[in-house]
């Protein structure tokens, strides 16, 4: 058996395309869906990523503006610039860039932005709303993976999923997700992670298998059954004297042996990635119509 290959950029693309199109009906309801991007410091993965939702946005239809702070900028200021975000009316969605500098605090900082403008689904507001199974921002990763699994026709109610990963980022509100009680849910769901023991004996049981470990080589493929669908969330940077990088990219499985043995699989780069951004842009366009809807 050779998996099937899940494309990611070509499901985003099909969305972005739809997204594009809505954008353009709102607007001609007299609604342009803006976005606030916020990043503070200098890191260069922080910095790549918002180029790239920046052109999303562009690409979409969707009005950006990104304001790029230094790293020692002070917590006063970053809330004050939220503040202002939040009573601006152009703006629908903020999306505050992680990770923040050491010295701000993550959390007060997160609880600044207005719910309905959470487009990033980790206020606590919100995070409680998708909880409790109501209407609200979904975490981008999480939703984009449900997109990928929903589109490729994996079936996910009564399957067994195991995720490697508990972050508040994926692992987490993934988990919550897939046992809600609606047409994405009803799965039976195992997170597993660094202190889990004979991690081998969760995975190998699993029809999907999704790895956010952030480690290359987690899942191998003899710790899968034949004919999982395994959904890879890692991005891990590999010494690669060929590349002109020096390095290269890949995900936490072994995808040429996993490949082999799985029905399904995603490919780093270019799998849950391109989503990731599309359920962004979905968000922004989301918080748009609900302001319209109010108007």
């Amino acid at each position: 058996m050779t998996a099937r290959i899940i494309d990611g950029k070509q499901i985003a693309t099909q969305m972005r395309r739809e997204i594009k199109e809505q954008t353009e009906q709102l607007k001609q309801k007299g609604i342009i869906p803006g976005l606030g991007v916020i990043i503070a410091g200098d890191d260069p993965a922080s910095q790549s990523y918002v180029r790239a939702k920046t052109k999303a946005c562009d690409k979409a239809g969707i009005y950006s503006v990104d304001e790029h702070l230094s790293a020692d900028v002070s917590q006063e200021k970053l809330i004050s610039l939220i503040n202002s975000m939040n009573s601006n009316p152009k703006i629908h969605g903020i999306l505050v860039q992680l990770p923040l500098p050491d010295h701000i605090d993550e959390s007060e900082v997160l609880l600044t932005i207005n719910p309905e403008k959470d487009v990033d689904g980790f206020h606590p507001t919100n995070l409680g709303k998708m909880l409790t199974g109501q209407k609200a921002p979904l975490s981008c990763t999480p939703h984009g993976i449900i997109q990928l699994l929903q589109k490729t026709g994996i079936q996910i109610e009564g399957a067994e999923v195991v995720i490697v990963g508990r972050s508040n980022i994926v692992g987490k509100p993934l988990a919550n997700m897939l046992i809600q009680k609606n047409d994405t849910g009803n799965a039976t769901v195992t997170i597993c992670h660094t202190r889990t023991k004979n991690l081998a004996e969760h995975t190998r049981r699993a029809d999907i298998i999704v790895a956010a470990a952030g480690r290359a080589n987690t899942i191998t493929a003899d710790m899968i059954k034949e004919g999982a669908a395994v959904i890879d969330v890692g991005v891990n940077r590999i010494d690669d004297a060929t590349k002109k990088k020096g390095y290269r990219l890949v995900g936490d499985v072994d995808f040429e042996n996993v490949k082999e043995k799985a029905a399904f699989i995603t490919p780093v780069p270019g799998g849950v990635g391109p989503m990731t951004i599309t359920m962004l842009l979905y968000n922004v366009l989301e918080a748009a119509k609900n302001t319209a809807a109010k108007s």
